[in-house]
């Protein structure tokens, strides 16, 4: 397992020193919640790098564990000491209730070229959920897929009868831990450092995250089965601290714009092919890890039950929750239609 830094109150002073007119410094810090080399860090260089070649500005990127972990980073966000962040839905569902909207299983399609033009031409996305976002003084400037989600365990699993018993880790979001209730598991949240030692010590059986992920963060040497249950993608958002854009020239806020455009198309190109990358050298790196894939029939099993997890969405979200799953379903339907 990869290590970690800690946030210390010496490396929040040192990001506080020496700014200038607060959060409107000509350097810029981003943080993001993944390992150097993986997707989110390949979005923020790619920022990073059309920002600097056409502007005098400069960012910081920070990877996980260097200023702590997500809730940490939006906090910090917030409070101005960081300028933009990288946080999945799975952790802005607590301040973003409409956000765990992708947590509800099987309402994205698992076939890349859908997915990926979903994302380019929703309304929900690109429309709705910068207003959402708005509203907790986050300016919301892309959000984009990561990749399938796959579950780990510690036994081969085809049928939510399989899952019963075994503690699987969520992130801290309601809605998630739904999801493996109604799959017939024992949700455990636990944030991102605490997982690997989880599954070493068999605290938990179980744990969900993009292919790359599981590569990436060594997941596969203590949860060795992996499972394709076709339930959905990781998607994650990178936004801006709402007062630090607004108070930017219509330049630079146009400057940011195109970077995010930059970054977003560069990100795209990346993901591509990079599951099944990642899995040929999970199986190259360990002769324990087993892939199963569900059938159809298998499949039917586990979306039969998403419908209650698609209620408690509504219960926790009310008439506007409502609004964004049919557009959700409107959009999916045009993309389909294409």
């Amino acid at each position: 397992m990869k290590a970690t830094k800690l946030l210390t109150t010496a490396s929040v002073g040192a990001l506080l020193f020496g700014m200038s007119a607060a959060a409107y410094s000509a350097e810029w810090r981003y943080a993001h919640e993944e390992f150097e080399g993986d997707v989110q860090d390949v979005f923020a260089v790619a920022f990073k790098e059309y920002i600097e070649e056409n502007s005098d500005h400069t960012v910081q990127v920070y990877r996980f564990g260097e200023l702590g972990e997500s809730d940490d980073f939006m906090e910090q966000t917030q409070a101005g000491i960081l300028q933009f962040v990288n946080q999945s839905p799975g952790f802005t569902g607590a301040l973003i209730p409409e956000a765990q909207i992708f947590f509800i299983p099987y309402l994205l399609p698992t076939d890349e070229e859908t997915v990926l033009k979903f994302f380019d031409e929703s309304v929900a996305i690109n429309e709705m959920f910068p207003e959402l976002y708005a509203e907790q003084g986050l300016e919301l400037l892309k959000m984009y897929p990561e990749g399938e989600m796959v579950i780990t365990v510690d036994e081969p699993i085809r049928t939510p009868e399989d899952l019963r018993g075994k503690n699987i880790r969520t992130m801290t979001n309601p809605l998630l831990a739904a999801t493996y209730r109604a799959f017939g598991a024992s949700p455990t949240p636990l944030p991102w450092g605490e997982v690997y030692g989880g599954l070493q010590t068999n605290i938990i059986q179980g744990q969900e995250n993009p292919i790359f992920w599981i590569e990436s963060g060594g997941l596969y040497e203590v949860s060795p089965h992996l499972v394709f249950t076709g339930h959905g993608w990781f998607t994650t958002a990178m936004m801006a601290n709402q007062d630090f854009f607004d108070g930017l020239s219509e330049e630079d806020q146009q400057l940011v714009r195109d970077a995010a455009d930059a970054a977003y198309d560069h990100t795209i190109q990346h993901i591509q092919g990079l599951a099944e990358e990642s899995l040929a050298k999970i199986q190259e790196a360990s002769d324990e890890v087993t892939v199963t894939r569900l059938t159809e029939e298998e499949i039917q099993a586990f979306r039969e039950r998403a419908p209650q997890v698609e209620e408690e969405f509504l219960e926790m979200t009310g008439e506007r929750g409502q609004e964004l799953l049919d557009q959700f379903k409107a959009d999916l339907e045009a993309v389909d239609g294409e």
